[in-house]
Protein backbone atom coordinates (compact mmCIF):
# COMPACT_ATOMS: atom_id res chain seq x y z
CA UNK A 1 0.00 0.00 0.00
CA UNK A 2 1.39 3.42 -0.99
CA UNK A 3 1.34 6.47 1.26
CA UNK A 4 0.47 10.01 0.21
CA UNK A 5 4.20 10.76 0.24
CA UNK A 6 4.80 7.84 -2.14
CA UNK A 7 2.13 9.11 -4.49
CA UNK A 8 3.56 12.63 -4.37
CA UNK A 9 6.95 11.22 -5.30
CA UNK A 10 5.40 9.29 -8.19
CA UNK A 11 3.84 12.52 -9.39
CA UNK A 12 7.16 14.33 -9.31
CA UNK A 13 8.77 11.45 -11.20
CA UNK A 14 6.03 11.67 -13.83
CA UNK A 15 7.01 15.28 -14.48
CA UNK A 16 10.24 13.99 -16.01
CA UNK A 17 8.18 12.76 -18.97
CA UNK A 18 6.45 16.11 -19.33
CA UNK A 19 7.97 18.93 -17.29
CA UNK A 20 5.74 21.89 -16.54
CA UNK A 21 7.60 24.02 -19.06
CA UNK A 22 6.54 21.58 -21.82
CA UNK A 23 2.93 22.68 -21.37
CA UNK A 24 3.70 26.37 -21.79
CA UNK A 25 3.36 26.53 -25.57
CA UNK A 26 1.28 24.78 -28.18
CA UNK A 27 3.09 23.71 -31.32
CA UNK A 28 0.76 22.50 -34.11
CA UNK A 29 1.60 19.13 -35.60
CA UNK A 30 3.08 19.30 -39.10
CA UNK A 31 0.30 16.98 -40.31
CA UNK A 32 -2.47 18.68 -38.34
CA UNK A 33 -5.90 18.02 -39.82
CA UNK A 34 -7.93 20.95 -41.11
CA UNK A 35 -10.43 21.75 -38.30
CA UNK A 36 -13.25 22.00 -40.84
CA UNK A 37 -12.38 18.52 -42.12
CA UNK A 38 -12.53 17.21 -38.53
CA UNK A 39 -16.04 18.64 -38.12
CA UNK A 40 -17.15 17.27 -41.48
CA UNK A 41 -16.01 13.78 -40.49
CA UNK A 42 -18.06 14.10 -37.32
CA UNK A 43 -21.07 15.11 -39.37
CA UNK A 44 -21.10 12.04 -41.60
CA UNK A 45 -23.19 10.02 -39.16
CA UNK A 46 -25.42 12.88 -38.01
CA UNK A 47 -28.80 14.04 -39.25
CA UNK A 48 -27.87 16.13 -42.31
CA UNK A 49 -30.85 18.48 -42.01
CA UNK A 50 -29.58 19.61 -38.58
CA UNK A 51 -25.93 20.23 -39.50
CA UNK A 52 -26.56 23.83 -40.67
CA UNK A 53 -27.89 24.58 -37.18
CA UNK A 54 -24.71 23.15 -35.65
CA UNK A 55 -22.40 25.15 -37.90
CA UNK A 56 -24.51 28.25 -37.46
CA UNK A 57 -24.26 28.03 -33.68
CA UNK A 58 -20.50 27.43 -33.84
CA UNK A 59 -19.94 30.41 -36.12
CA UNK A 60 -21.42 32.91 -33.65
CA UNK A 61 -18.12 33.54 -31.84
CA UNK A 62 -14.69 32.03 -31.07
CA UNK A 63 -16.05 30.67 -27.77
CA UNK A 64 -18.99 29.04 -29.57
CA UNK A 65 -16.54 27.41 -31.99
CA UNK A 66 -14.48 26.12 -29.06
CA UNK A 67 -17.67 24.69 -27.48
CA UNK A 68 -18.55 22.75 -30.59
CA UNK A 69 -14.96 21.86 -31.51
CA UNK A 70 -14.09 19.28 -28.84
CA UNK A 71 -12.88 16.92 -31.58
CA UNK A 72 -10.59 19.62 -32.97
CA UNK A 73 -8.99 20.30 -29.60
CA UNK A 74 -8.71 16.58 -28.81
CA UNK A 75 -6.62 16.09 -31.94
CA UNK A 76 -4.38 18.99 -30.92
CA UNK A 77 -3.96 17.71 -27.37
CA UNK A 78 -3.11 14.21 -28.57
CA UNK A 79 0.22 15.29 -30.03
CA UNK A 80 1.28 17.28 -26.96
CA UNK A 81 3.40 15.84 -24.11
CA UNK A 82 1.71 14.47 -21.00
CA UNK A 83 2.77 12.70 -17.83
CA UNK A 84 0.87 9.47 -18.44
CA UNK A 85 -1.20 9.98 -15.28
CA UNK A 86 -4.65 8.74 -16.29
CA UNK A 87 -8.02 9.79 -14.88
CA UNK A 88 -11.64 9.51 -15.98
CA UNK A 89 -11.83 12.59 -18.16
CA UNK A 90 -14.92 14.68 -18.70
CA UNK A 91 -13.55 15.06 -22.21
CA UNK A 92 -15.15 18.48 -22.75
CA UNK A 93 -14.50 20.49 -19.58
CA UNK A 94 -15.06 23.99 -20.93
CA UNK A 95 -16.58 26.75 -18.79
CA UNK A 96 -20.18 26.22 -19.89
CA UNK A 97 -20.13 22.50 -19.11
CA UNK A 98 -20.19 23.35 -15.41
CA UNK A 99 -23.43 24.28 -13.76
CA UNK A 100 -26.13 23.72 -11.17
CA UNK A 101 -28.24 20.65 -10.65
CA UNK A 102 -30.22 19.05 -7.85
CA UNK A 103 -28.98 15.89 -6.16
CA UNK A 104 -31.36 13.01 -5.32
CA UNK A 105 -31.27 14.43 -1.78
CA UNK A 106 -32.52 17.75 -3.26
CA UNK A 107 -29.34 19.68 -2.49
CA UNK A 108 -28.39 22.28 -5.10
CA UNK A 109 -24.86 21.44 -6.28
CA UNK A 110 -22.33 22.91 -8.69
CA UNK A 111 -20.60 20.34 -10.88
CA UNK A 112 -19.75 19.16 -14.36
CA UNK A 113 -22.91 18.61 -16.38
CA UNK A 114 -21.92 17.16 -19.78
CA UNK A 115 -20.34 13.73 -20.22
CA UNK A 116 -20.82 12.84 -23.88
CA UNK A 117 -17.04 12.70 -24.39
CA UNK A 118 -16.01 11.12 -21.07
CA UNK A 119 -13.12 8.66 -21.40
CA UNK A 120 -10.01 7.55 -19.47
CA UNK A 121 -7.03 9.68 -20.47
CA UNK A 122 -4.27 12.09 -19.39
CA UNK A 123 -5.46 14.44 -16.64
CA UNK A 124 -3.83 17.38 -18.40
CA UNK A 125 -6.37 17.29 -21.24
CA UNK A 126 -9.33 18.36 -19.10
CA UNK A 127 -7.26 21.03 -17.36
CA UNK A 128 -6.11 22.45 -20.69
CA UNK A 129 -9.63 22.37 -22.13
CA UNK A 130 -10.85 24.36 -19.13
CA UNK A 131 -7.95 26.83 -19.20
CA UNK A 132 -8.31 27.39 -22.94
CA UNK A 133 -12.04 28.09 -22.57
CA UNK A 134 -11.32 30.60 -19.80
CA UNK A 135 -8.80 32.46 -21.94
CA UNK A 136 -11.09 32.52 -24.98
CA UNK A 137 -14.04 33.72 -22.88
CA UNK A 138 -11.90 36.48 -21.37
CA UNK A 139 -10.72 37.70 -24.76
CA UNK A 140 -14.25 37.58 -26.13
CA UNK A 141 -15.36 39.73 -23.21
CA UNK A 142 -12.75 42.32 -24.13
CA UNK A 143 -10.47 41.67 -21.15
CA UNK A 144 -6.82 42.63 -21.31
CA UNK A 145 -4.40 39.84 -22.21
CA UNK A 146 -2.97 39.95 -18.69
CA UNK A 147 -6.46 39.39 -17.26
CA UNK A 148 -7.09 36.49 -19.63
CA UNK A 149 -3.84 34.84 -18.56
CA UNK A 150 -4.59 35.45 -14.89
CA UNK A 151 -8.02 33.82 -15.20
CA UNK A 152 -6.66 30.75 -17.00
CA UNK A 153 -3.82 30.48 -14.50
CA UNK A 154 -6.32 30.77 -11.64
CA UNK A 155 -8.33 27.80 -12.96
CA UNK A 156 -5.20 25.64 -13.16
CA UNK A 157 -3.94 26.80 -9.76
CA UNK A 158 -7.28 26.01 -8.12
CA UNK A 159 -7.17 22.55 -9.67
CA UNK A 160 -3.66 22.00 -8.27
CA UNK A 161 -4.54 23.26 -4.78
CA UNK A 162 -7.68 21.12 -4.59
CA UNK A 163 -5.79 18.05 -5.77
CA UNK A 164 -3.18 18.60 -3.08
CA UNK A 165 -5.88 18.99 -0.41
CA UNK A 166 -7.84 15.92 -1.49
CA UNK A 167 -4.67 13.84 -1.72
CA UNK A 168 -4.48 13.92 2.06
CA UNK A 169 -8.09 12.79 2.54
CA UNK A 170 -9.45 9.27 2.89
CA UNK A 171 -11.12 7.57 -0.06
CA UNK A 172 -14.68 7.93 1.30
CA UNK A 173 -14.11 11.55 2.23
CA UNK A 174 -13.05 12.31 -1.35
CA UNK A 175 -15.98 10.32 -2.77
CA UNK A 176 -18.52 12.30 -0.76
CA UNK A 177 -16.96 15.71 -1.41
CA UNK A 178 -19.25 18.07 -3.31
CA UNK A 179 -19.39 21.74 -4.24
CA UNK A 180 -22.56 23.38 -2.91
CA UNK A 181 -24.19 26.03 -5.08
CA UNK A 182 -23.96 28.65 -2.34
CA UNK A 183 -20.19 28.69 -2.87
CA UNK A 184 -20.96 30.87 -5.87
CA UNK A 185 -22.10 33.76 -3.67
CA UNK A 186 -18.73 34.65 -2.08
CA UNK A 187 -17.31 34.99 -5.58
CA UNK A 188 -19.15 38.29 -5.94
CA UNK A 189 -18.88 41.38 -3.86
CA UNK A 190 -22.08 42.77 -2.43
CA UNK A 191 -24.16 44.75 -4.87
CA UNK A 192 -26.21 44.32 -8.00
CA UNK A 193 -24.37 41.27 -9.37
CA UNK A 194 -24.59 39.43 -6.06
CA UNK A 195 -28.32 40.13 -5.78
CA UNK A 196 -28.76 38.89 -9.33
CA UNK A 197 -26.89 35.68 -8.48
CA UNK A 198 -28.99 35.15 -5.36
CA UNK A 199 -32.09 35.53 -7.52
CA UNK A 200 -30.67 33.07 -10.08
CA UNK A 201 -29.98 30.47 -7.40
CA UNK A 202 -33.54 30.86 -6.18
CA UNK A 203 -34.87 30.28 -9.68
CA UNK A 204 -32.57 27.29 -10.13
CA UNK A 205 -33.95 25.68 -6.97
CA UNK A 206 -37.44 26.01 -8.43
CA UNK A 207 -36.49 24.94 -11.95
CA UNK A 208 -37.47 21.27 -12.00
CA UNK A 209 -39.19 19.20 -14.68
CA UNK A 210 -42.47 20.67 -13.45
CA UNK A 211 -41.11 24.16 -14.05
CA UNK A 212 -40.77 23.26 -17.74
CA UNK A 213 -44.45 22.29 -17.88
CA UNK A 214 -45.70 25.57 -19.32
CA UNK A 215 -42.87 25.89 -21.83
CA UNK A 216 -42.75 22.34 -23.16
CA UNK A 217 -46.32 21.05 -23.04
CA UNK A 218 -49.87 21.92 -23.90
CA UNK A 219 -53.20 20.24 -23.17
CA UNK A 220 -54.87 18.61 -26.19
CA UNK A 221 -58.22 16.89 -25.69
CA UNK A 222 -57.52 16.68 -21.98
CA UNK A 223 -54.08 15.09 -22.49
CA UNK A 224 -50.63 16.57 -21.98
CA UNK A 225 -48.63 16.82 -25.22
CA UNK A 226 -45.22 18.25 -26.04
CA UNK A 227 -45.31 21.57 -27.86
CA UNK A 228 -43.95 21.86 -31.40
CA UNK A 229 -41.19 24.36 -32.17
CA UNK A 230 -39.63 23.22 -35.47
CA UNK A 231 -36.84 22.62 -36.27
CA UNK A 232 -35.65 22.65 -32.62
CA UNK A 233 -38.54 20.62 -31.21
CA UNK A 234 -40.58 18.42 -33.54
CA UNK A 235 -43.13 15.65 -32.92
CA UNK A 236 -41.81 12.12 -33.16
CA UNK A 237 -43.11 10.35 -36.25
CA UNK A 238 -45.09 7.11 -36.04
CA UNK A 239 -42.03 4.89 -36.56
CA UNK A 240 -39.95 6.86 -34.05
CA UNK A 241 -42.79 6.77 -31.53
CA UNK A 242 -43.11 2.99 -31.83
CA UNK A 243 -39.35 2.57 -31.45
CA UNK A 244 -39.24 4.89 -28.43
CA UNK A 245 -41.99 2.96 -26.68
CA UNK A 246 -40.04 -0.24 -27.26
CA UNK A 247 -36.67 1.05 -26.08
CA UNK A 248 -38.29 2.76 -23.11
CA UNK A 249 -39.23 -0.70 -21.91
CA UNK A 250 -35.69 -1.95 -22.58
CA UNK A 251 -34.13 1.03 -20.81
CA UNK A 252 -36.07 0.20 -17.66
CA UNK A 253 -33.98 -2.97 -17.22
CA UNK A 254 -30.76 -0.94 -16.85
CA UNK A 255 -32.04 0.79 -13.70
CA UNK A 256 -31.72 -0.41 -10.12
CA UNK A 257 -34.80 -2.19 -8.81
CA UNK A 258 -36.08 0.64 -6.62
CA UNK A 259 -35.78 3.06 -9.55
CA UNK A 260 -37.65 0.68 -11.83
CA UNK A 261 -40.47 0.65 -9.27
CA UNK A 262 -40.54 4.45 -9.27
CA UNK A 263 -40.53 4.60 -13.07
CA UNK A 264 -43.41 2.09 -13.21
CA UNK A 265 -45.61 4.72 -11.54
CA UNK A 266 -45.44 6.77 -14.75
CA UNK A 267 -46.92 6.07 -18.16
CA UNK A 268 -45.56 7.02 -21.58
CA UNK A 269 -47.57 10.00 -22.89
CA UNK A 270 -45.65 11.67 -25.75
CA UNK A 271 -42.25 12.12 -27.38
CA UNK A 272 -40.51 14.66 -29.61
CA UNK A 273 -37.18 15.15 -31.36
CA UNK A 274 -35.11 17.91 -29.75
CA UNK A 275 -32.03 19.83 -30.89
CA UNK A 276 -29.59 20.30 -28.00
CA UNK A 277 -26.34 22.14 -27.32
CA UNK A 278 -23.74 23.14 -29.89
CA UNK A 279 -21.37 20.22 -30.43
CA UNK A 280 -24.22 17.71 -30.07
CA UNK A 281 -26.41 19.19 -32.80
CA UNK A 282 -27.13 16.56 -35.43
CA UNK A 283 -27.07 13.59 -33.08
CA UNK A 284 -30.38 11.82 -32.56
CA UNK A 285 -32.03 13.16 -29.43
CA UNK A 286 -35.59 12.85 -28.14
CA UNK A 287 -37.49 13.92 -25.07
CA UNK A 288 -40.13 11.69 -23.57
CA UNK A 289 -43.08 12.96 -21.53
CA UNK A 290 -44.25 10.65 -18.74
CA UNK A 291 -47.39 11.23 -16.67
CA UNK A 292 -47.68 10.02 -13.08
CA UNK A 293 -50.49 10.42 -10.57
CA UNK A 294 -52.44 12.91 -12.71
CA UNK A 295 -52.05 15.27 -15.66
CA UNK A 296 -49.94 17.68 -13.60
CA UNK A 297 -47.52 15.03 -12.27
CA UNK A 298 -44.99 15.01 -15.08
CA UNK A 299 -41.53 13.62 -15.66
CA UNK A 300 -39.39 14.47 -18.69
CA UNK A 301 -36.66 12.10 -19.78
CA UNK A 302 -34.14 12.68 -22.53
CA UNK A 303 -32.85 9.92 -24.77
CA UNK A 304 -29.71 10.93 -26.59
CA UNK A 305 -27.55 9.13 -29.10
CA UNK A 306 -24.11 8.23 -27.77
CA UNK A 307 -21.29 7.90 -30.28
CA UNK A 308 -17.60 7.34 -29.88
CA UNK A 309 -15.87 9.87 -27.65
CA UNK A 310 -13.74 12.38 -29.53
CA UNK A 311 -10.89 11.14 -27.33
CA UNK A 312 -11.14 7.50 -28.43
CA UNK A 313 -9.29 8.13 -31.67
CA UNK A 314 -6.20 9.16 -29.69
CA UNK A 315 -6.17 6.78 -26.71
CA UNK A 316 -6.11 3.04 -25.95
CA UNK A 317 -9.41 1.15 -25.99
CA UNK A 318 -11.45 1.90 -22.86
CA UNK A 319 -13.37 -0.44 -20.55
CA UNK A 320 -16.81 0.01 -22.20
CA UNK A 321 -17.80 -1.25 -25.64
CA UNK A 322 -21.25 0.37 -25.51
CA UNK A 323 -21.03 4.18 -25.96
CA UNK A 324 -24.15 4.72 -23.85
CA UNK A 325 -22.69 2.65 -21.03
CA UNK A 326 -19.48 4.70 -21.32
CA UNK A 327 -21.39 7.98 -20.87
CA UNK A 328 -23.48 6.72 -17.95
CA UNK A 329 -20.52 5.14 -16.15
CA UNK A 330 -18.43 8.28 -16.68
CA UNK A 331 -21.15 10.55 -15.31
CA UNK A 332 -21.61 8.33 -12.27
CA UNK A 333 -17.88 8.43 -11.60
CA UNK A 334 -17.42 12.16 -12.11
CA UNK A 335 -20.51 13.79 -10.61
CA UNK A 336 -20.77 14.20 -6.87
CA UNK A 337 -24.39 12.99 -6.97
CA UNK A 338 -25.87 11.28 -9.98
CA UNK A 339 -29.16 11.34 -11.84
CA UNK A 340 -31.30 8.44 -10.60
CA UNK A 341 -32.72 7.88 -14.10
CA UNK A 342 -29.40 7.38 -15.91
CA UNK A 343 -29.52 4.32 -18.15
CA UNK A 344 -28.39 3.07 -21.55
CA UNK A 345 -29.44 0.72 -24.32
CA UNK A 346 -29.08 -0.17 -28.00
CA UNK A 347 -31.84 1.20 -30.19
CA UNK A 348 -32.95 0.75 -33.79
CA UNK A 349 -30.24 0.22 -36.42
CA UNK A 350 -27.84 -0.74 -33.63
CA UNK A 351 -27.41 2.84 -32.45
CA UNK A 352 -26.35 3.41 -28.85
CA UNK A 353 -28.35 5.72 -26.60
CA UNK A 354 -28.40 6.86 -23.01
CA UNK A 355 -31.30 8.14 -20.91
CA UNK A 356 -31.35 10.85 -18.27
CA UNK A 357 -33.74 13.25 -16.64
CA UNK A 358 -34.27 16.17 -19.02
CA UNK A 359 -33.99 18.82 -16.35
CA UNK A 360 -33.53 18.68 -12.63
CA UNK A 361 -32.72 22.23 -11.62
CA UNK A 362 -29.99 22.75 -14.19
CA UNK A 363 -28.42 26.14 -14.85
CA UNK A 364 -25.06 27.55 -15.85
CA UNK A 365 -23.29 30.87 -15.40
CA UNK A 366 -23.68 33.67 -17.91
CA UNK A 367 -20.02 33.94 -18.84
CA UNK A 368 -20.58 36.48 -21.61
CA UNK A 369 -19.98 39.94 -20.22
CA UNK A 370 -18.44 38.79 -16.92
CA UNK A 371 -15.96 41.40 -15.67
CA UNK A 372 -12.37 40.22 -15.09
CA UNK A 373 -12.65 39.71 -11.32
CA UNK A 374 -15.83 37.64 -11.60
CA UNK A 375 -14.43 35.52 -14.41
CA UNK A 376 -11.27 34.84 -12.41
CA UNK A 377 -13.35 33.76 -9.42
CA UNK A 378 -15.62 31.58 -11.55
CA UNK A 379 -12.63 29.99 -13.28
CA UNK A 380 -11.17 29.10 -9.88
CA UNK A 381 -14.45 27.48 -8.86
CA UNK A 382 -14.48 25.42 -12.06
CA UNK A 383 -10.87 24.36 -11.46
CA UNK A 384 -11.76 23.28 -7.93
CA UNK A 385 -14.78 21.36 -9.19
CA UNK A 386 -12.81 19.62 -11.93
CA UNK A 387 -10.25 18.43 -9.38
CA UNK A 388 -13.01 17.04 -7.18
CA UNK A 389 -14.40 15.09 -10.14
Amino acid sequence: MTTSADRARQGRDARKQAPRSAHATWIPSVDRSDPVAVLERQGRDRLPELLPIRYGRMSVSPFAFLRGGAAVMAADLAVQPHTGLTVQLCGDAHLLNFGLYTSPERALLFDLNDFDETYPGPFEWDVKRLAASVAVAARENGHAEADARAAAYGAAAAYRRTMRKLAGEGELAVWYTSVEADRLLPLLRSGRRRRRLESSLGRARRRTSLHALGKLTETVDGQRRILHDPPLLEPAGASDMAALRKIFSDYRSTLAEERRLLLDRYRFADAARKVVGVGSVGTRCFIVLLVGRDADDLLFLQIKEAGRSVLEHHLPHGPYDHPGHRVVAGQRLLQAAGDIFLGWLTGPQGRAYYWRQLRDTQGSADVAGMPPDNLRAYARLCGTTLARA
